[in-house]
């Protein structure tokens, strides 16, 4: 799950890392409001930032520096109420429909500091760049000896070797060796604590008067967790989520929209993830990524039909179906039944393997419904490719 960067700031401020002074705004005439009372504090300049879960904001003109309060509420007008469209959010973008009205930092320098799971390793990873500003992955792939990895235990703190590596590495002051670390050991508590894959400050700003700010603040969290932080749960946008995601959550299975033409239907991450490795490995795109989990009963393939019928990209539908838990015969009989319900009209090709799989090919095949039932991974393949190209 992410959220915006005005709500991962509030949570910064709780644990005690700088931020600039700043306001979320809903309307241009309380986004000068607000900025008055940020000049009133003696604010010179001010940032409006669109709030949108997506990076790339500024390239996208999501960003604007305002000198003026007038400036201010010009550059709110424009973002709210639009999509913005960067790199990162496709096409379609994603709804402005807030705006975060910082006072503008005096910057010296950038840098990046982040944390994630480095999951060849198994282990929390902090990673730290002196050039801050832009994607970690362009610096990493333009410069990569630019970027320092430290791998950490999640039982333990920040330590001095690694905060005085990097402070060598940003060139940094002695003076901000307690800054630093304070930061650091913040940063690693927030993403120990929440339960994040990433937390990262981006830039982390070292000001004109040597203070260390984090100028951009973001927070992902592992969905997986979240029963135990209900505190984080009510943060979700779902504004910013696409809406077939948001409805397959309702529905109770995993649904991640991609922009191929090849709808999956799987029960098993596993088995879902090699599928879509099939539909990539013949030279076509998964539509998405569709685990119905291992019981695959009637209702969660009524609920994953209504999904795949809904994505208009979809123009073939691939059914791999593992009967263990379950028995391929019932969910034969649950694929045949819930198209009682939902007019599917993709062709679907079919694979059953595992306890009872004759007897499901035979209630497939009986159906009178135009299913291609397969037996291997190869028919897969072929009939894939031969039902999109009728």
């Amino acid at each position: 799950m992410n959220i915006h960067e005005y709500q991962a700031k509030a949570i910064f401020k709780e644990y005690g890392i700088p931020v600039p002074k700043g306001f979320l705004a809903r309307s241009a005439l309380e986004a000068f409001e607000l900025a008055c009372e940020l000049e009133r504090g003696g604010a010179k300049k001010f940032v409006v930032k669109a709030q949108v879960h997506a990076g790339g904001r500024g390239k996208a003109g999501g960003i604007k520096i305002c000198a003026s309060l007038d400036e201010v509420e010009r550059a709110a007008g424009e973002m709210l109420g639009k999509k913005l469209v960067s790199h990162q959010t496709g096409a379609g973008g994603k709804p402005v429909k807030s705006v975060l009205v910082d006072e503008a930092t005096d910057i010296a320098k950038e840098f990046y500091v982040g944390f994630a799971i480095d999951r060849s390793n198994y282990a929390p990873a902090l990673i730290a760049s002196k050039e801050g500003g832009v994607e970690i992955e362009e610096v990493a792939k333009r410069a990569p000896e630019k970027v320092l990895t430290f791998l950490l235990s999640p039982h333990s703190e920040v330590d001095g070797f690694i905060v005085r590596r990097i402070l060598s590495a940003f060139g940094l002051e002695r003076a901000q060796t307690q800054k630093l670390t304070d930061i650091l050991q913040s940063l690693y508590r927030i993403f120990k604590s929440k339960e994040c894959t990433l937390a990262e400050i981006n830039p982390l700003a070292l000001t004109s008067d040597g203070n260390l700010l984090a100028i951009d603040a973001k927070l992902n969290f592992d969905d997986n967790a979240l029963f135990r932080h209900p505190e984080l749960r009510v943060l979700r946008d779902p504004d910013q989520d696409d809406s077939l995601e948001v409805l397959a959550r309702r529905y109770g299975v995993d649904y991640v929209r991609m922009d191929g033409l090849i709808g999956c239907m799987v029960n098993g991450a596993g088995l879902a993830m090699a599928t879509m490795d099939l539909v990539d490995g013949v030279g076509l795109r998964p539509a998405n990524f569709l685990d119905i989990k291992g019981g695959a009963q009637k209702e969660s393939v009524v609920n994953a039909f209504k999904l795949l019928s809904q994505d208009p990209k979809v123009k073939v539908v691939l059914i791999n179906i593992f009967g263990g838990i379950v028995r391929c015969d019932m969910v034969a009989q649950g694929l045949v039944d819930a198209l009682g319900e939902v007019d599917v009209k993709a062709p679907m090709v079919v694979r059953l393997v595992g306890t009872n799989e004759n007897d499901g090919r035979k209630i497939l095949e009986g159906s009178g419904r135009k299913f291609f039932v397969v037996k291997t991974l190869a028919d897969a393949k072929s009939a894939v490719q031969k039902a999109l190209n009728k």
